[in-house]
């Protein structure tokens, strides 16, 4: 765009064309547009710039009230006459909030501050993360289900711990007392000793209650072991023998040697009756070589996770 400007010379008078690039720039002009692709936690600002002619810049301002107290990095608008069109993520918002907003751009003529709009964000749904930890936990030793309720309205909402035990035919059952989340939906359900393979769960009290995924507690056998002596005679043989808690009589059990990484068989039984709380094993292996040695027992039906017991460093020597 040009203007005419005339110029008296000698009595004459000339008319010159002066470029519109010449013409001092103006403020900028603004206008505040709409939020969109809003999330519970994220949204799109949008609006438009004129630069007046001169080398602009723009931002969002937006906060829970006007005061707004956060803005997205600038972005350059050009240096033309005609408007452009803004936009800039927004992310790290709350859930079902009003967030204020407005563009703001600046050039070397002055700041334009555009109107003040709103958007609300929705509801952030209710969700569970739950883990059990340790998980595998040793017979008889304590474990925790603990993690967090997510969402709108998780803190300070009443939980229930669920429980269904091997052979999970009971379905689940509550367990223990309700918990209420903390500030930020957390909750920790501390269990003294997990006696079989159970699954848990967790749920809110709500007549439509929100449950979390379930997770799997598995209970390792407890096996001990004894040997006579642990300097031996190549190709003599050891007597291995100990117990296993709970009492899990006829499962598998063999006595491992460790060849490099892996832990090879190298004779194997069965455990028989023992106890009310125990059953007994013992077997006699064939020491050709040094090295170390352990029992493993392996349940198969599901209801504990098969387990080893300590390792022993075995001696050999010549006859």
């Amino acid at each position: 765009m040009s203007r005419i400007a005339p110029v008296a010379l000698a009595g004459v008078a000339i008319v010159a064309v002066v470029p519109a690039a010449a013409q001092a720039a103006t403020r900028p002009a603004v206008t505040t547009g709409l939020a969109g692709s809003i999330t519970p936690q994220s949204a799109t600002l949008t609006g438009s710039v004129d630069p007046g002619g001169g080398a602009t810049t723009y931002v969002f301002e937006y906060g829970k009230t006007k005061s707004y107290g956060r803005k997205t990095p600038a972005t350059p608008a050009g240096s033309g006459t005609t408007r452009v069109a803004a936009t800039a993520g927004v992310t790290g918002l709350q859930s079902a909030s009003t967030y204020h907003f407005r563009i703001v751009a600046r050039n070397p003529s002055g700041v334009t501050r555009g109107a003040d709009r709103t958007f609300k964000t929705p509801r952030q749904p209710l969700g569970f993360a739950v883990a059990a930890n340790p998980n595998p936990v040793a017979f008889g030793q304590p474990t925790v289900i603990a993690g967090t309720l997510g969402g709108t309205g998780s803190a300070n909402r009443q939980v229930q711990l669920q429980q269904n035990p091997w052979p999970y035919a009971t379905g689940f059952q509550p367990v223990g007392n309700v918990q209420l989340t903390n500030s930020t939906g957390g909750f920790s359900f501390p269990l003294l000793s997990v006696p079989v393979n159970t699954q848990y769960r967790v749920a809110t009290t709500d007549k439509n209650p929100v449950i979390s995924p379930v997770v799997g507690a598995s209970v390792l056998i407890d096996v001990d072991t004894s040997v006579r002596k642990t300097r031996v005679y190549r190709g003599s043989r050891l007597r291995f023998s100990g117990k296993t808690h709970p009492a899990r009589d006829g499962v598998q059990v063999g006595v491992q040697r460790k060849d490099g990484r892996a832990w090879k068989t190298i004779k194997g039984s069965r455990t028989t009756l023992g106890g009310r709380t125990f059953s007994r094993y013992a077997l006699r292996a064939t020491i050709r070589k040094g090295g170390r040695y352990r029992v493993f027992v392996k349940v198969s039906d599901g209801s504990y996770q098969s387990h080893f017991g300590p390792e022993i460093k075995i001696r050999t020597r010549r006859r």
